[in-house]
This record gives C-alpha cells, structure tokens and sequence, in this order.
C-alpha cells in the first residue's frame, strides 16, 4: 500500500479526559505479574512538578493556595522535596540573585508530630481536588540523615575516618550522615523514622516515593567499600582483590570490572531492592533515578516501579537507558526530571524563563521515551509572595514568568504524555549496550565528570549506531539476555519484540555471550561488528571457542545490511528525534521531535529554539507490511505526532502548542559549574 500526503502540524488543542487511576502490586522481579496501562498509575497524563519545602513554617493557606494554583494551570500532581532552610545558602546564592533570608527558627520539626500533620493535611487536600501528591523518602539527597550510626555510613576503601556529611537538609544545623549504600541495614536505620513520620500522609490515593540520583563525593583513587566486601569478591571470583586496591585499582581494568560487578551486586541488594520492597510495603509505588549509580543501570531501572531519568545534566539521549529497560521489564511510565538547570547552574534568568524554551527540552525527553514529566520545579511561597528560589532550577510558581503560557503548555504535555502512554514501545532492533566497554576504559575524562561523583563509569553519552537510526533501537544488556527467549523468529523480552541482535562492542561479558550463542543456534540473527574480549580477569578458556562458533553460523554476520530482515519503520535522508508506542490494536504513534530539539546541550542556550521557517520532511513509513510515503510540515516550534494504522493508514495527531517568539540572550551568561 503506497499513500502520498501532505500534513501539517495543526493550530487547535483541546483538553484531555481524566483518566480512572487503579493500583497494582509490584513484583520483585523485573516483569510485573499484570499488564499495566498507565492509568494505574496517576489519574491522568498532565504533569507534575517538584514542589520545594524549604525548613520553614509551612503553613496550610499557603499549601492550599499552591495547590490550587498547580491544579488551575493543568498540573497532574506534586512531589514534595525537602530542603534546607533559606538562610543557609545565603552567601552561596541568594544575596548574588537579590534575597534576603533570615534566620528562620518558625520550621516543624523535621519528622516530628507538626511535621507528620502538615504533610498529611497537604496530602488530604491535593486528593480533595483530584491532584497526584509524591514525596521524596527524606530530606534532601543522597541518601543521609542525622541519627545514622558510624557502621552504617559510608566507606571508601583505606581511610576508616571518611564520612560524607549532608549540610543542605530541613535538619540544618544538625549534620546528616550519607548512608552505606551497601548495607540493608544501613538503609533500614535510614528508613525507619521516616516511615513512622510519613505514613500516615500514604492514606488514600496512591503515592510514590522518591530517590534521587546516586551522588556519592569519591575521586578517581577512593573507592566505595563496605565491611566483608574482600571476603565475599574471593568467594566469588576466586582471588584476593585487596592487593589490587592497595596498589590502585585503576591500573588494573579486568580486576575494576569484577569490582563494579561486585559492588553492583552490593549496591541492589543492600538499597535498591530493599528500598523497592519498602516503598511497596507502604503500599506506594518507588520512582527512582538510577543516574550514575555503580551498578549495570539498565538492570537497576528493572527492579523499579516507575524508572526515572533527568534532562540537561545528562544529555536527553542518556534517556534511552531508561526507556530502553523500561520496555524490556514491561513499564508502562519512563519519569523526567525536567527542566533542571535549564540555562546553567546555579540557575541563569531567573524568573526570565521562556516556554518556547522549555518545549525544546520536553520535546528532546519525548523523542527519547519519557512519557511523565516531573517539573524542577515549583518552590514554597506564602501567599502573594514569589521570592523564594531554589538554587538549581527553573521557577514554575505563582507570579512567575511562565505562568501566562503555563496553562496551555501543561496541555501540550499532557497529550502528548498520554499518546506515548499507549501500549508499548516498538522496536525492531535490541542494541547491546557498551556496559562493560565503559567499565574497562575507566573513568570519564575529567571534564566531562560532575562535581560530585568523580571517576564514574556511566555511559552517560552514547547514541545507538547511525545505521540503526529508522529501525527505533533499544539497548539490551547480560540482564535482560538472560530473561529474553528466541521464539516465533523473535527475541522477546518483556514488552519488546526483536527481529535482530546488534553488538559493536569491544568487551563482553561471558555470560551474555554464552546466552547470544544459544539463541543464534535457534535461529536469532546477529550482527557482530567486531570480536569482542572477555572483561573479567578470571577467563574462561572456551570464550574465542565460543565467538568462532557463533561467526560460523549462517544468521550471524558482520554487516548489518546481510542480516537485517525488514526496512527501516522510518526512512528519511535526516531524521529527527522521534519516539514509538504501539496500542493493542495495533495502531503506531511516532512522535517526531522538532529539528531543533536534536543533539541539545546542557545548558540549553536561551532563545535557540527561535525559528521563522516551516522545515517539511519527505518521510518513508514501513509499517507491519505497508509502505507510505508522506511530506509532513514542521511549523515553527511544532513537533508533529503520527497515527499509523495496521493497514497503514495515517492520521496526524493534534498536539499543536504555539509560544511566544522567545528572547535570544547572551550566551556567556549562561555558566555551568558541571
């Protein structure tokens, strides 16, 4: 079936229903025991934003007042963030932007009985008026407060004094210790007293709780440690890892990566799981950020109700993790931190913020597979006042610069948010990520590193090969291989549906090649570019045996125009970011990012996303057998979503959001300290 059309991005938005929120119970394991549609989630698609508490007296006129305001400017819900008192980053920031804070002595007490019964009313009220309310487990980030015992603090390996303190807290002046990451008991004396405080605010409906990205302080030499990790590593690989940590284990990159593999395994049993566990013992839902934590991240994405990623600290494309395993454990919701430092750290134009601005931004995290927008984000003011900021943000708040296009912006999101909700994400290709590649190449240049988590081995910057570009890509990793089954002449693997298995890798961990081999045996077509190597320092001695017999195989080849069995879902000369979900009838929604939105950069340069042109894309679609052929218009600041039926019909989706022509400003005022 051949179709030629013209289509334009459309000028008429209109709102969207509110969809029946209903609850799950959350697996362990990576696979739910159900199928979720996101409506089981929050009652609707619309956004939230975080919403900053800062160690002041919070008041109920001012939270109600705030609340109404979010629900009158189409905000879906809140996540209550608890921070530090004004006063303590004065000399930092507030008397640079203009503030002036005093000393506040008014705060409850953090997690004490006024605390508990301020959060529970603010909780009462937001369900009162249909608004989501989340909350972040604890005061501040990392993880930390100020009862946890020296066992139970974080170690680095070879300095038995090394604490890392939390100074920004509700609890300031009192200093909250950053907990052993890798011990459940560490977690659990962190849990405790928060759980008392906070559990009568979970009454009604379902929350989720919080964790924000790992942001532990090391240096390329310190290393994370924990009581008995020597003991356990020997047991497992066999050797004594304390020689090669004396001497620096940097200078031995198969010795690092038994290492990370180790404290991977340290890091989700003795947090990410228990906290998983906690949240949904709560009977809340745990939304996290994995982000540079020292695990194998798509796997830790797994075990979380509701995956969590973040834009401009992290390019927009890092986000494909996260969908990526999202997809591949059957997810319904890939959350964003959005917006955060969006000219610069500390924060640049303030109160000057444009929403054209804003939607470059939203649009890249789109085109990237998120599909819940988390705004950062909307800080505690008392009635008729906007002057409290919070230093790493972009202000949504009353009074603010937004606050005119806010209303209309928020349905923006709201649509689009509920069309990439639908189904699953397609993809044609499973992409092994370069995991180990990042481990034994070693630490980030140093500029590229950021200021807390020096000498991380996230891959925080890759992109799937150009080749693959039409074909929607998703990453696979040694964790989702080994739940992955070859049937039907597919690789399938929670929500996803491979026809192939791409590697272009330099490094491979044994047993994800022992179980790509078995596949391919069955039939699964692979293209390996190039041969990889074993990582891990002990080796196994059939490894090149291995790789020999799966090159031998007729389905295994190393050019992918050989083995490739369908066209592209998209073909075009250059195509924009875009993303794919398909419903259970079959219907294709491709949201296509508009031009500028590609390959931003942090931070985002003020008034970029100007444009006075329409940009039209001659557009090939291959879909479930047909063929179309379409011009589809990009509009100035239009993105432009697309409904491809299974008989290849096309619709264009009305998602159209117009804002103002933004100012373009300078661009050396835009500084960043990351």
């Amino acid at each position: 079936m051949h179709n030629k059309k013209c289509f334009k991005a459309p000028k008429i938005w209109s709102c969207l229903l509110i969809l029946v929120c209903s609850q799950f119970i959350a697996c362990e394991n990576s696979t739910h025991s159900k199928i979720l549609d996101a409506s089981e989630y929050y009652s609707s698609s619309r956004p939230f934003t975080r919403w900053w508490w800062f160690a002041t007296k919070i008041k109920k006129e001012d939270v109600k007042h705030q609340l109404d305001w979010a629900k009158n400017n189409n905000f879906g819900g809140v996540e209550i963030a608890w921070v530090y008192p004004l006063y303590r980053y004065q000399k930092m920031y507030a008397l640079a932007y203009g503030r002036n804070y005093p000393k506040d002595s008014s705060a409850q007490e953090w997690l004490g009985e006024d605390w508990a019964k301020i959060v529970t009313y603010t909780k009462k009220y937001a369900d009162s008026i249909g608004l989501s309310c989340d909350f972040t487990f604890g005061s501040a980030w990392p993880v930390a407060d100020k009862h946890i015992s020296k066992k139970n603090r974080t170690q680095i390996f070879g300095d038995s004094t090394f604490q890392q303190l939390l100074t920004f807290s509700w609890a300031w002046p009192d200093t909250m210790y950053v907990i052993d990451h890798l011990k459940k008991a560490a977690f659990e004396e962190f849990a405790d007293p928060f759980v008392k405080a906070i559990n009568p605010a979970l009454k009604g409906s379902k929350s989720a709780l919080f964790t924000d990205s790992w942001e532990i302080k090391l240096n390329s030499t310190q290393k994370i440690w924990t009581n008995g990790f020597d003991s356990t590593f020997k047991k497992y690989f066999g050797y004594d890892i304390l020689p090669y940590m004396i001497q620096g284990i940097d200078s031995f990159p198969e010795v690092r990566y038994d290492y990370m593999t180790h404290l991977g395994k340290y890091v989700t049993e003795g947090f990410y799981k228990p906290y998983v566990e906690k949240c949904n013992d709560l009977g809340a839902w745990s939304r996290v950020q994995c982000l540079a934590s020292p695990t194998d991240v798509m796997t830790t994405y797994s075990l979380v109700d509701i995956p969590e990623t973040e834009s401009m600290l992290n390019n927009p494309n890092y986000s494909r993790i996260v969908s990526s395993s999202a997809c591949l454990s059957s997810k319904r919701l890939v959350s964003s931190e959005t917006f955060t430092c969006m000219y610069g750290f500390p924060h640049t134009y303030l109160h000057e913020e444009q929403t054209a601005d804003l939607k470059i931004v939203a649009d890249a995290m789109f085109a990237h597979g998120v599909n819940h927008h988390v705004y950062h984000g909307m800080p505690y003011n008392p009635i008729g006042s906007d002057t409290n900021t919070f230093f790493a943000t972009t202000y949504f708040g009353p009074n603010g610069s937004l606050s005119e296009e806010l209303p209309a912006f928020n349905s923006y999101i709201e649509k689009v948010s509920k069309h990439l909700q639908t189904g699953k994400t397609y993809s044609d290709v499973a992409v092994y990520i370069p995991h180990e590649d990042g481990i034994m190449k070693g630490a980030y240049p140093q500029e590229r590193q950021r200021v807390w988590v020096w000498g991380e081995y996230e891959l925080r910057y890759i992109d799937p090969p150009k080749e693959l570009e039409g074909y929607h890509p998703l990453w696979i990793n040694k964790h989702f291989l080994q739940k992955a089954n070859f049937k039907n002449g597919k690789l399938e693997v929670g929500d996803a549906s491979f026809s192939l298995l791409y590697i272009d890798v330099q490094f491979m961990d044994n047993q994800s090649l022992d179980r790509i081999l078995e596949m391919a045996k069955s039939g699964l077509p692979v293209c390996i570019k190039n041969l990889p190597s074993e990582p891990s320092k002990i080796k196994d001695k059939s490894y090149q045996k291995k790789l020999k017999e799966l090159l031998a195989l007729t389905q295994v080849k190393q050019q992918f125009d050989e083995v490739k069995k369908n066209p592209p879902i998209l073909q075009a000369d250059s195509l924009p970011n875009y993303w794919c979900r398909v419903d259970q009838k079959g219907n294709a929604y491709i949201f296509l990012a508009q031009w500028k939105s590609k390959n931003i950069t942090y931070p985002i340069y003020s008034g970029q996303s100007y444009s006075n042109k329409n940009l039209s894309l001659p557009l090939t679609i291959n879909y479930n057998g047909n063929q179309s052929k379409i011009d589809v218009l990009f509009e100035p600041y239009q993105s432009v979503m697309i409904k491809v039926s299974p008989a290849g019909k096309i619709k264009l989706l009305d998602i159209s959001f117009r804002p103002k022509d933004p100012i373009v400003r300078p661009r050396e005022k835009q500084r960043t300290y990351f």
